[in-house]
């Protein structure tokens, strides 16, 4: 019976600690933690070429790890500049090209701002571009990738979990990042049971269905978040002052049979804050 996987945002701290070089080298390193997922990231850019990002998700498909990207930080589906929303349907397909030829299926997309317009109107720009994205990726041989929109942590940034549920309703394909540090962040810490939690998936099994529930995609760590803007910083799982805590999460999960990617985001802490989630799952299947 499939389970949920587990894995780190990138390399953490500990991977040049451990005296690995090289992206090649990840699928020996997460299978020392028994992890079972990995979020390149390309949000500085997508840097890395296809010939490289098959000999890396050949490595990771070796070790039995599945993979996801992170596409640049700097999409913008819903800027009021035509120009910056085309540069971003080129971002989503050079990453839909990685993660393909890294053999995922799977990429992570930042869903905007609402800068000087109203979220409505900024929903709107967002929801043109996805559609293009997504028929951009079917013209070019890529209809198997998968965009997750995500869930944003900053409150004036487009992406609370209605806003991304509108996103994914526009294609089956889509399925939600819900980064639920992001949205305890833009909520002030709205996250503290398990009936906060369940209330969520509760959101995505009533606008989704039960098929993109039970595979959604996850973002999970401590983020530290001011009364004003929401999201602040990342932090690790050793922090007691900021939330969500991963454990009544992780027992919905288990109880309801699902099997999302949950991809830990800690601030260098990623790869064994992933292993602590994964450790209590499994504990608990």
């Amino acid at each position: 019976m499939p389970n949920a996987k587990f894995g780190p945002a990138g390399t953490a701290a500990s991977f040049k600690e451990m005296g690995y070089k090289k992206s090649i080298q990840l699928g020996d390193y997460l299978t020392k933690f028994g992890l079972d997922h990995f979020e390149y990231q390309c949000g500085q850019g997508v840097r890395v070429s296809e010939e490289s990002a098959r000999e890396i998700g050949a490595a990771l498909h070796k070790a039995g790890i599945s993979v996801s990207v992170h596409a640049p930080y700097f999409i913008s589906l819903s800027s009021i500049e035509e120009e910056k929303r085309l540069n971003s349907l080129g971002y989503i397909t050079a990453s839909a090209k990685v993660v393909n030829a890294m053999g995922g299926d799977r990429i992570v997309i930042h869903s905007g701002s609402c800068s000087k317009i109203s979220r409505e109107e900024a929903l709107e720009l967002a929801k043109d571009t996805m559609k293009r994205a997504r028929a951009e990726l079917v013209s070019l041989g890529l209809e198997n990738v998968r965009c997750c929109p995500e869930t944003m942590g900053k409150i004036n940034q487009l992406g609370d979990l209605h806003e991304v549920m509108e996103l994914c309703k526009l294609d089956e394909s889509f399925i939600p990042c819900i980064d639920f540090g992001h949205l305890n962040a833009r909520t002030l810490g709205s996250i503290k049971d398990k009936s906060d939690y369940e209330k969520i998936l509760d959101t995505i099994e009533n606008e989704l269905g039960s098929e993109r529930l039970k595979c959604f995609h996850s973002h999970f760590s401590k983020i530290e978040y001011t009364e004003k803007g929401g999201e602040k910083k990342h932090l690790t799982f050793a922090d007691t002052v900021y939330g969500p805590q991963f454990e009544p999460l992780m027992e919905l999960i288990a109880k309801k049979n699902l099997t999302p990617i949950f991809v830990c985001e800690s601030d260098g802490t990623q790869t064994e804050d992933a292993k602590t989630m994964k450790d209590f799952y499994e504990s608990i299947l």
